[in-house]
């Protein structure tokens, strides 16, 4: 069955503002893996000033600007908290995409929105400050959710405010504020926010793969940067 929403985003992708600042034939994008037997060693998860250290390490060696990936991807890293071990079946599907640079680095919004709700998620592996956006395009409402930014961006914007095409919406969280992650940004696109207010599941139980995949199509669809990987 085809998404009407997908069909949208792909029609409209050339007016979309860019989330992050890249320049094609410039900067450099490297796909980062974080499955098992990946490109994160074993157990560095779970000391947060080693694990930072390696991200920022394996940007300056790979020579990126960003690290990206993590889109329907399976991640054991998740141990690290029990927050994805609650219930029977662990959560280790990860259904955003993670952009991982410098704390600070500006996050813009690809196209006018309202904010939905905002949120302070600060258990260990949580987002931390959480920005989720409704948009409408083509009639059809969606949500963008924001995920690992920093504290001041929440601080200083209210649900019902509109937000431009463009703005400077958000930065890169440091691991103070942001779930105690080496900075990065979680992006996110959702169909039904359902009774979600500040918060959404961006790591699933792969039992229930479908369904959330359904209804949190791939966020590539706005972003457009696999094509430079």
């Amino acid at each position: 069955m085809i998404n009407p929403l997908t069909v949208s985003l792909t029609r409209n992708q050339g007016s979309f503002h860019p989330v992050v600042s890249f320049t094609p034939g410039t900067d450099k994008l490297v796909a980062l893996n974080l499955t098992q037997n990946g490109d994160l060693p074993e157990g560095i998860a779970d000391n947060l000033e080693q694990f930072v250290s390696f991200m920022e390490s394996l940007r300056e060696a790979k020579q990126a600007r960003y690290l990206i990936g993590g889109y329907n991807e399976l991640r054991f890293m998740y141990s690290r908290s029990a927050l994805f071990d609650e219930g029977e079946e662990p959560r280790r599907l990860h259904i955003g995409t993670d952009i991982w640079g410098p704390a600070g680095t500006p996050v813009y919004a690809f196209m006018g929105g309202m904010v939905h709700s905002i949120g302070w998620n600060d258990r260990l592996g949580d987002y931390g400050a959480t920005i989720i956006l409704l948009h409408q395009l083509d009639g059809i409402p969606f949500y963008t959710l924001y995920g690992h930014v920093s504290k001041r961006d929440i601080d200083s914007l209210a649900p019902g405010q509109y937000i431009n095409r463009g703005q400077e919406l958000a930065h890169f969280g440091a691991p103070v504020e942001n779930g105690q992650w080496p900075p990065h940004l979680h992006f996110q696109l959702i169909s039904d926010m359902g009774l979600y207010e500040g918060d959404y599941p961006g790591v699933v139980r792969y039992s229930e793969r479908e369904q959330w995949l359904s209804n949190c199509p791939d966020p590539d669809l706005i972003l457009q940067l696999n094509k430079f990987l």
